[in-house]
């Protein structure tokens, strides 16, 4: 059976070359991750020439996303090597513009300089500032003139423009920053086919880039929107921002430092369990196979955390390091499918979710597609072919799960394109049909041309009607391939 959950890998230096992306993609990669908190206009659109280059020649789409940066929260310059913070030691932070050096001493003190916005005005005494995912801590012992004056409280090396997390503060500043602006309209020109926006707190934030794509570029207002989940705040306005983005990601790399490790599992399981339940995308992310950035197999614990992922139900789980700068980018992503494939052998609940999802329960689109599963279910179907316009119906027919493969059929290349992200779903790219007539023969060509499902066997096919039209479906029917043309011989029937 095919594999169901799909794999979001991060293209870097160490696979934006053709031969390695070729590689990548041929060994299961669904997603292309840009990172745009590294990399030129330049560098990004030579990876998605040659992507989409791959993509046609491979006739396999794949999906781009651009992930913004958001506010940037890093330490600003230091020696290459690193300095030393001793436990107990007291040292100072400063903006990295009010210092023309990097880290040196100010009387017996060393000044690090901080590339955070507002820093000195957000903390207070007693705040902790967490460095490099937490490895290292300071506690801020008093703030005067823009200058912090903290304690080391876990020691270590620190090096440049490492990552800075402030638990329980609030900087006061928004996710969406000029340089994500300027990221954002490169994207939509260049064509990528997902946003994620980064440290999303509140639903506004997510309602700020959509109207910015509205602005940016009108005729791609329907950019699918993923948020990612990196703070707690973001938890506690978890259903909002739910119901508002497209998709949500779970970035459990700043979550385990601004939380606990300990509750990571449990905030993973309450995000998919809440998204799946709104019928909307989930990602899972981070350290998934971390290990693999230097070894060419994974700890067995990251083996049992893509498996419990899966078990979770998210729609997809990515790469990051792994893929992007790591020794064995190839080799991560066959691991990553071969994983996914064992837990989904092993898995029992396609097709037998206890709760329907909320915002889609009340709607004929839902009931459908719902139909549509125990349909396939109880007549042995082959398949489900979809025809949808927008891919909101394949969306929803995936997130119902069913136990055959989903089959998308789209006249529309951006369509096209995203389905490829979508749980359970191959898309097919499709010349535009008005008939039923012309809708089953574009079906049966593709199916018997491009599927292993043979004449004789069914499929249940959803779509709206009259057909041609851009509206919810509301009209299913279980066909058998080969049967129109005994239809069409036989008009009296």
């Amino acid at each position: 059976m095919e594999r169901r959950a799909k794999i979001v890998g991060t293209i870097g230096p160490a696979s934006e070359n053709e031969t390695t992306l070729r590689c990548l993609i041929e060994a299961g990669l669904d997603v292309a991750r840009l990172n745009f908190s590294h990399g030129t206009h330049e560098e990004h659109a030579a990876r998605i020439a040659t992507i989409r280059k791959i993509s046609q020649e491979l006739d396999k789409p794949v999906t781009i996303l651009q992930d913004l940066q958001g506010p940037k929260m890093r330490v600003g310059n230091l020696p290459k090597e690193g300095i030393p913070l001793t436990v107990g030691e007291k040292i100072l932070l400063a903006p990295s513009e009010q210092l023309r050096d990097s880290a040196h001493q100010f009387g017996e003190r060393t000044l690090v300089p901080m590339e955070v916005p507002n820093l000195a005005r957000a903390v207070k005494k007693g705040n902790r500032i967490l460095l490099d995912d937490g490895h290292l801590e300071l506690e801020v012992l008093d703030v005067k003139d823009g200058i912090i004056e903290a304690q080391v409280v876990l020691g270590g090396i620190l090096y440049p423009h490492k990552g800075v997390n402030l638990p329980g503060v609030s900087l006061g500043i928004p996710c969406f920053t000029e340089k994500d602006r300027a990221d954002l309209e490169f994207g939509l020109q260049a064509g990528v086919d997902v946003v994620a926006i980064s440290f999303v707190h509140t639903a506004e934030d997510v309602e700020t880039v959509r109207n910015a794509i509205r602005e940016l570029a009108p005729e791609k207002s329907d950019t699918p929107i993923i948020a990612k989940l990196e703070r707690p705040q973001a938890i506690e306005n978890l259903h909002e921002i739910i119901h508002m983005a497209d998709g949500v990601m779970v970035a459990r790399g700043d979550l385990g430092v601004e939380t606990s490790p300990s509750t990571v599992p449990i905030i993973q399981k309450r995000i998919i369990d809440m998204a799946n339940r709104h019928a909307k995308y989930v990602i899972t992310a981070t350290q998934m196979l971390d290990s693999m950035i230097s070894n060419p197999r994974p700890t067995r614990a990251e083996a049992s955390d893509v498996a419990n992922a899966i078990f979770d139900g998210t729609d997809a789980v990515m790469l990051s390091g792994e893929t992007a700068s790591g020794k064995y980018p190839v080799e991560s992503v066959k691991m990553m499918d071969s994983i996914i494939r064992e837990a989904e052998a092993n898995a029992k609940t396609w097709g037998h979710y206890a709760t329907s999802p909320v915002d889609a329960s009340e709607e004929n689109a839902f009931a459908i597609t719902r139909a549509a599963r125990e349909l396939a279910h109880d007549r042995k179907a082959a398949g489900i072919a979809v025809f949808t316009q927008t891919g909101k119906t394949a969306l929803l027919m995936s997130k119902s799960r069913p136990e055959v493969p989903i089959l998308a059929f789209t006249p529309e290349e951006r369509t096209y394109r995203r389905l490829g992200m979508y749980w359970g779903v191959t898309p097919f790219l499709v010349p535009f049909a008005s008939t039923v007539e012309g809708m089953i023969l574009s079906l049966e060509a593709a199916i018997l041309s491009a599927t292993t499902i043979k004449p004789g066997q069914q499929v249940v096919v959803i779509t709206g009607f009259p057909v041609g039209l851009r509206r919810p479906p509301n009209f299913a029917l279980l066909y058998t391939i080969g049967e129109w043309g005994s239809i069409r011989s036989h008009p009296q029937v």
